[in-house]
């Protein structure tokens, strides 16, 4: 890693790589395509870095950069429940210390440019520009450095591609974004000269949510952060790298299990149409579809029956938003479709009104609607155990049409979570078999079907250390997400924090351990931004 360098050296640099796996790298490696990747990978240690449950980006990049399950951070989905209400989760519902912050209070300064779930920023010794969650033109810290980071790259920054000058989804779009990184990251060393940097690459994951299966994207998002990282190993010449993914990613071929579907057939779940479900999921719908003043008021067509069809036999607004856009019919389709036609075009379930029920796929598990906890408890405490049994009982029971175990395990939460924000968490956790199989909250379909995302998550990423701090020759092949935070500690000889949930790796000597200070968040603020909602419906995840 030796070269010139503009900027003094980097004690450690953390490349993250969302959704990074061996699958996914090794054709890569094999094609030459990603030569600094590869030096990085064969002449240090590496091996698998096993996610959590769930292994998602919201959740489990906290876990990461913690050291902490969701039970002790707080965050186990891209949203956060107020009763029946909900918001995207922001840095404010992660209720525990960042390693930065933690090395920030031994003297430490950092860089972090586009980790997920950092906004707002705190004050700390560094810098920050947020990622994922965050919307547009986020606050960042120090105040004001967005518009040098700007100036810095051309004049231009962003967080969501379709925010830029270049087309959403497109490769153009993919390698500035991933440029946009590197050169942020860049200035923000040069400018502070930080002994500890995080560098996170988000395309290299939502690349497979927005063009699923297209090699050439693939490629390409891969050989520019390629680039990137090439040229930021040779600006800042970091003394140790850390490559680290916060799950993988892999083709869905399996089965897809309508999970409130089958808790309506089992008496659990009440319906409602029109709309009226909670939550309210009616601001994505209109952002991914809606345009023009006409849409607003409507009565019963032909057009409306005929979407109620489609949205029982699957075709979704989104999938309709898609399709529209990429023929270039968005817009003025959208204008003539009334908002309200779209929300009776499904059922959702009516939340006050039923016992138990999944509030969102990407939590993995069912919610009971309890007496003194939810604003319309449905069941007492005192049959909290008996109905949660019976749902473990009965999810476990369930089969694939092939005859196959749809889930690897259904399990009570504190299998998984364990601190002082349990109490958030779905009262009982699926985990889809080996997540070649997909679970999703609708209604009005059949149980079973195809899986609507043919690429997402898997819970093996990868994780490789190289440098003098690393003893290369040790193995890596039981690392997970909470070992990181422990493992940045131990390489600047700050105590490990007695409250995480990881080890030190095996390529450092540990260091002590000690118990902190209770940490004092900032109070909870809502997100409330309609383009983060659109960004994350794009992914799929709402």
């Amino acid at each position: 890693m030796a070269g010139s360098t503009d900027e003094e050296d980097l004690r450690l640099l953390v490349v993250g790589l969302d959704a990074g796996c061996r699958p996914i790298l090794e054709p890569l490696f094999e094609s030459g395509d990603l030569p600094t990747l590869r030096q990085l990978f064969d002449t240090g240690s590496s091996g698998p870095l096993e996610s959590q449950i769930p292994p998602w980006t919201a959740s489990a990049w906290p876990s990461l950069y913690t050291g902490k399950n969701p039970g002790k951070h707080g965050v186990y989905d891209f949203l956060s429940f107020d009763g029946y209400d909900w918001d995207v989760v922001n840095a404010t519902h992660v209720r525990a210390r960042p390693i930065w912050e933690l090395l920030s209070e031994h003297g430490f300064s950092s860089v972090v440019v586009n980790v997920p779930v950092t906004h707002p920023a705190r004050e700390f010794d560094g810098a920050l520009i947020p990622g994922l969650t965050a919307p547009e033109d986020p606050d960042c810290h120090p105040a004001g450095i967005l518009e040098d980071v700007k100036m810095a790259c051309g004049g231009e920054y962003w967080v969501y591609p379709q925010s830029g000058p270049v087309p959403d989804r497109s490769i153009d779009g993919y390698e500035r974004t991933i440029e946009l990184r590197g050169t942020a990251f860049r200035y923000l060393c040069q400018r502070i000269s930080p002994d500890f940097g995080f560098l996170q690459f988000q395309q290299t994951d939502s690349v497979f949510h927005e063009r699923p299966g297209d090699e050439e994207a693939v490629s390409a998002v891969y050989r520019e952060v390629d680039r990137q990282l090439a040229e930021t190993l040779e600006r800042t010449d970091p003394e140790n790298v850390l490559v680290v993914s916060d799950h993988g990613m892999g083709p869905v071929t399996g089965t897809e299990f309508r999970v409130n579907e089958f808790l309506r057939d089992n008496g659990y779940v009440t319906a409602k149409s029109g709309g009226e479900g909670m939550p309210n999921w009616s601001k994505a719908w209109e952002n991914d579809l809606l345009y023009g003043s006409e849409a607003g008021e409507y009565e019963a067509n032909p057009l409306e029956r005929a979407m109620n069809v489609a949205a029982r036999v699957g075709i979704t607004t989104q999938r309709v938003a898609g399709a529209l856009d990429r023929i270039g019919l968005k817009e003025p389709i959208g204008s003539r479709v009334p908002n309200d036609l779209l929300r009776a075009a499904s059922e959702q379930v009516d939340f006050p009104a039923s016992r138990a029920f999944i509030r969102s796929k990407s939590e993995l598990g069912v919610r009971i609607n309890l007496e003194g906890r939810e604003p319309n408890g449905r069941v007492p405490e005192s049959a909290y155990e008996t109905v949660r049994e019976e749902l473990i009982d009965a999810l476990s029971a369930v089969r694939t049409p092939d005859g196959e175990p749809m889930f690897d395990a259904v399990e009570p939460r504190e299998t998984y979570f364990e601190g002082p924000h349990v109490d958030m968490a779905p009262d009982v956790v699926t985990v889809p078999a080996e997540f070649n199989n997909a679970i999703v909250a609708d209604l009005g379909r059949d149980r079973f079907g195809e899986p609507m995302e043919p690429w997402n998550h898997k819970r093996t990423g990868v994780i490789a250390a190289t440098g003098p701090a690393f003893d290369e020759s040790a193995m890596l092949d039981s690392a997970t997400i909470f070992d990181v935070a422990p493992t940045i500690c131990s390489l600047f000889d700050v105590p490990v924090d007695a409250a995480m949930d990881g080890d030190p790796l095996p390529v450092i000597d540990g260091g002590v351990e000690r118990p902190y200070p209770a940490y004092d968040p900032a109070p909870i603020t809502a997100t409330d931004d309609g383009a983060v909602e659109d960004r994350l419906s794009d992914l799929g995840y709402l």
